[in-house]
């Protein structure tokens, strides 16, 4: 070949998405965002947000996600994790306009949650989450099918993760399942045992490994992964029938980078410290921590440490830094748990250009970034969050 020669090299469809070039609505890895965005170097940014969403007034409700960047958390009405959004955006029924600054399922869930006369926007199309796509419908029902030829599709109920597309959360639905949040995993698992023999666990493994491990007394062995990308989720039938928890192969791409060693560092190079994990980390992870909980549980956990002590946190790092900076002036020392960065990338897409340009549109009339669930999808997809809705 000659070198001096240009290379045709085309970008697959799975690159565009994932630079948000390209249509689909039925992924999270990318969606294309229309509009004329402000530079992000513009310094009149804060105050042209500030005054689109004054003038939006009562109208509007902004959420936003403890993993998004400080410029755009400040313009939130409320903070918290992706279901607790939903819920409060539910109950606000008086705003026309909910602005989401999270990722595309969690925009989803709220629109699920919403009444029709509220209109749902999302701020960079583009938002999406890895882990929610690494279950389609396509996949989840071929994994049915595959369970009713081990002839133990009717004695499975399927629980799906809040991290998981409206898609998922309907097929979730019309089996007879429920979701979970990673605060009521244990509660959604009991009862799923409840209703049937198996749980078919999407899209997250390591949540599902370790709520039933660590908080349930099941064996590892109980636990069997199903990946999509093999014939028959590269199990046997006798395995499938063998195991208690079939978990989705799936993982979050920032928790799952945690690793044994970035316990055993930190608490070398930090000695007295409190070592605070999301369950969605690796399992071996988990049982080398202090303490393991949701976001709400973290966040609770820190408020109530005592002045002096000494945390490294294994979760996204908008949220850690946010931390360190709240309770520094407490004396409380708070690290990230691994050397390297971890952002969200897809969080991250929400920045201050895009929510200053979906607010100015809606101050204009104008409707961007909607999420629209369909009647259908909605329909079961609420079948099973409303089944979530009524664990004890």
């Amino acid at each position: 070949m000659n070198p001096a020669q240009p290379l045709d090299v085309q970008p697959t469809p799975l690159a565009l998405l994932l630079l948000g070039r390209e249509a689909d609505p039925k992924s999270e890895r990318g969606v294309e965002c229309p509009g004329d965005l402000p530079a992000p170097s513009d310094p009149d940014l804060v105050e042209r947000a500030r005054a689109a969403k004054a003038k939006l007034g009562d109208r509007v409700f902004v959420l936003g996600h403890h993993y998004q960047r400080d410029e755009v958390i400040q313009f939130a009405d409320v903070t918290g994790d992706s279901f607790k959004l939903a819920r409060d955006a539910a109950a606000r029924p008086q705003a026309e306009y909910i602005v989401f600054c999270g990722v595309h399922f969690m925009a989803e869930s709220a629109d699920i949650l919403t009444s029709d006369a509220q209109q749902v926007v999302l701020p960079d199309l583009a938002a999406g989450c890895s882990m929610a796509d690494m279950a389609t419908a396509e996949q989840v029902a071929e994994c049915w099918d595959v369970l009713a030829e081990a002839g133990i599709a009717e004695v499975t109920v399927p629980v799906s993760y809040m991290n998981s597309s409206a898609d998922i959360k309907a097929f979730t639905g019309r089996h007879g399942g429920t979701i979970c949040t990673s605060s009521n995993a244990r509660r959604a698992l009991d009862w799923a045992f409840e209703q049937g023999e198996k749980v078919l666990f999407l899209p997250d493994q390591h949540l599902g490994r370790n709520t039933a491990v660590r908080d349930m007394g099941m064996s590892l062995e109980d636990c069997v992964v199903y990946n999509p990308h093999k014939p028959n989720g590269g199990l046997t039938a006798d395995e499938l029938r063998a195991a208690k928890m079939i978990l989705w192969r799936g993982h979050c791409s920032v928790h799952g980078r945690f690793s044994l060693e970035s316990v055993s560092d930190v608490r070398q190079r930090m000695p007295g410290v409190n070592v605070l994990v999301h369950p969605e980390c690796k399992h071996e992870v988990i049982a080398a921590a202090d303490y393991v909980g949701s976001t709400e549980y973290i966040i609770k956990t820190l408020d109530a440490a005592p002045a002096g002590s000494k945390w490294a946190i294994g979760t996204e790092l908008n949220l850690v830094r946010r931390l360190a900076n709240r309770y520094a002036a407490e004396g409380k020392e708070i690290a990230f748990l691994d050397k390297t960065v971890c952002f969200c990338s897809t969080m991250n897409r929400i920045d201050l250009p895009h929510l200053v340009w979906a607010l100015e549109s809606l101050a204009s009339g104008t409707v961007v970034g909607r999420i629209q669930v369909d009647p259908e999808t909605e329909k079961f997809a609420k079948l099973a969050l409303d089944r979530m809705l009524a664990l004890p």
